[in-house]
């Protein structure tokens, strides 16, 4: 039996959950299709979500269609919780991206396909709630057509016959015989020279090499099937499901022969621990085996470009081999214990302590890393109860839900009263609370929303630091720093001769390089700037391993202090549907907010235009709008990047431990000999 893992992708609202469970129902897994708005559907397994009628996790079940496993991964569609959407993309050989037939295409949507770009993964899109008044599935089709792919436009081919449309009578055929021909003739002439000369002559493909090219056309992303349906009445379902089998690429196409799978998600279970969801690409894996966890090939921090750079920081050091205790496969909401999980399937694996998302069990692979969302918000975290002997039980609880959504990035320093998370928006500090009182039984304080942001040094600059007193020690480290563009990122350059400085030495340079980049002068990460090794040292009899991880910090503040830090600012970028009659104040609102837009464009009595606003000046944006509008308006926001503050805008954070900059004191505290709670 062929296995096949397929996400279900939308826009919050569109139906996704609707649309698992009808599949669950029509492949005979459940007896019944669960209901979102009864908190009876199977893949909203938190009490969270049957309370709010949403999707805050990544969910999955399996079903068998047409001879074939198909794995079924729903994901969340409220863009606070984008971060799951982004993880799970990792596991899966194609996607169904769900749109509403009255709402239409998102900015969130457009989000979502724009990643599946990135991974180059086929996918079909299946436009929802045909039942209700005002579905259009025309005007889908041209937003779907308006979003532009790296290379050229998308080929989006309607391939569903829709009956009664907008209303609940609605049916759904897919197109067959002479009729596919045409219209699959039509579209693959945009592709292919052979289906061109076919259509310029008023000829249709043959069916053979009609379906041959069609299968070719969706596995490369160059053709995406559109059908329709209402998931709420079950229509269209089957054409959907027989449609995937049919045109789904198959798993065993991406298997490797080494045993190797990818964690997309982590859970924590009272009774077994942490759970990690993996996705096999290769090889098997059986309860008691011993598998190794590793990282990607692509080092997390700053990327090398240099062929001759710096060993990696992780060089020399081996991966934890942990042994499986329960392998777990779901079905209907339900899990079995399967004991074993095989190259093309999905498994959840019991007993990997050291597990997190996007590590690989076996052996690495390159999975893709399309980003779709950034928290751009952090908030701190007290007890309710004031009390100070319930903080390490908070920032423990904390520290769980960063495992399972990493995003979090929980910081907590022994002696501190107060625990940073980080979010992207208010939904999801209200899941957060939510969780915290459900299943650890903690009430929380949390802080008013600040905005998270990044610094970059103003010039270019030396940055150095010697270490070489109090003995037995010895280190020297030396970079030039340079500054890059917008949406850079940071990147790693230089080696030095191995009798200059042990080639184990620059790679601890390079790992705790890594570590700085998270403060800079300012208490924010540190981003947009090339930095090159140029000069370093280590004493044969003197120097200590651990010496340089204290040297390069001190080297990494001096650069900035040399260089200058800048502030940057997070921009959102606003796609706002309004009445045309307030478009004139929506626009003086933008202008306010230090703002910019595009001309709106009309459409009868309503007007859509986009906007770049910083997040800082916006936070109450959607109450005014809703004030100005009657709450007729709707403002749908995205992360867009940064830009550097205007002079005596943006905010310092506090920092966490001790500043390099201080000398004294950070050497006493990088050799434990000195606390935070000694101040």
């Amino acid at each position: 039996m062929k296995s096949r893992n397929i996400g279900i992708l939308a826009h919050v609202d569109a139906g996704k959950t609707s649309l698992t469970e009808q599949l669950l129902f029509i492949s005979g897994t459940v007896r019944q299709a669960g209901s979102v708005d009864e908190g009876t559907a199977r893949t909203d397994s938190l009490s969270v979500e049957r309370k709010r009628g949403i999707s805050v996790r990544t969910s999955t079940a399996s079903i068998e269609w047409n001879g074939d496993r198909i794995n079924i991964i729903d994901t969340p569609g409220h863009v606070d919780f984008a971060g799951e959407v982004e993880r799970c993309l990792a596991a899966l050989d194609f996607a169904v991206v769900v749109v509403s037939a009255v709402e239409g295409v998102r900015a969130h949507t457009e989000n979502i396909i724009r990643a599946l770009d990135e991974h180059k993964m086929p996918r079909m899109v299946f436009v929802n709630k045909i039942d209700r008044a005002g579905a259009d599935m025309e005007r889908v089709l041209c937003e779907l057509r308006r979003i532009q792919g790296k290379d050229k436009a998308n080929v989006y081919m309607p391939c569903s016959v829709v009956s009664a449309c907008g209303e609940q009578n609605c049916s759904v055929s897919t197109l067959e015989g002479e009729h596919l021909a045409a219209v699959g003739t039509e579209y693959l002439c945009e592709l292919y020279d052979e289906a061109a000369e076919a259509f310029l002559s008023d000829r249709v493909l043959s069916s053979d090499r009609l379906e041959a090219l069609l299968h070719e056309a969706v596995a490369s992303c160059s053709l995406t099937p559109v059908l329709a349906g209402s998931a709420k009445y079950g229509v269209g379902i089957t054409e959907l499901a027989d449609f995937m089998t049919a045109y789904m690429p198959d798993a065993s196409l991406r298997e490797t022969d080494e045993t190797c799978g990818v964690i997309f998600k982590i859970e924590h279970d009272k009774i077994m621990g942490k759970v990690a969801h993996v996705r096999m690409f290769g090889g098997k894996i059986k309860n008691r085996d011993a598998v190794p966890i590793l990282s990607s090939s692509a080092e997390k921090g700053a990327e090398s470009e240099d062929e001759n750079d710096a060993v990696s920081a992780e060089d020399g050091k081996k991966p934890d081999v942990e042994k499986v205790s329960q392998i777990r496969k779901f079905t209907g909401g339900k899990y079995t214990d399967s004991g074993e999980v095989e190259a093309g399937d999905i498994a959840a694996l019991c007993g990997l302590t050291s597990a997190k998302t996007g590590l690989f069990v076996g052996s690495a692979a390159n999975c893709g890393n399309a980003r779709l969302t950034h928290p751009f918000l952090r908030v701190m975290v007290t007890p309710k109860s004031g009390d100070a002997q319930e903080i390490p039980k908070l920032a423990a609880a904390l520290s769980e839900l960063s495992d399972e959504e990493p995003y979090l990035d929980s910081k907590w320093e022994n002696g501190q009263k107060e625990i940073t998370i980080n979010l992207t928006g208010g939904v999801q500090l209200e899941i957060m609370d939510a969780l915290l009182r459900e299943r650890y039984n903690l009430t929380a304080n949390f802080s008013p929303p600040s905005v998270i942001y990044k610094e970059t040094p103003t010039r270019a600059g030396d940055a150095y630091a010697d270490y070489t007193m109090p003995k037995p020690c010895w280190a020297v480290v030396h970079f030039k720093f340079e500054p890059m563009p917008r949406g850079y990122g940071v990147s790693y350059h230089g080696r030095l001769p191995n009798n200059q400085c042990f080639y184990k030495y620059q790679s601890h340079i390079r790992k705790s390089f890594n570590s700085c980049l998270a403060e800079g002068l300012h208490g924010w990460e540190v981003t947009d700037f090339k930095c090159t090794l140029i000069g370093g040292e280590h004493h044969t009899l003197h120097t200590h391993p651990l010496d340089f991880f204290v040297c390069t910090p001190m080297a990494f503040m001096n650069g900035l202090a040399n260089c200058g830090s800048t502030l940057l600012e997070p921009l959102l970028l606003l796609r706002i549907n309004c009445p045309s009659e307030v478009v004139g104040k929506v626009i003086t609102e933008i202008v306010r907010m230090d703002g910019e837009y595009e001309p709106p464009l009309t459409f009868g009595d309503s007007s859509t235009l986009e906007a770049v606003v910083p997040v800082a000046k916006s936070m109450d944006f959607p109450q005014r709008l809703a004030s100005m509008s009657g709450g007729k308006a709707v403002s749908t926001p995205t992360f867009y990047g940064y830009r550097e503050c205007r002079p005596g805008e943006g905010a310092d954070a506090p920092r966490r431990g001790v500043n390099p900059l201080d000398r004294s004191k950070w050497i006493l505290w990088a050799r434990g000999a000195y606390t935070l709670s000694m101040d």
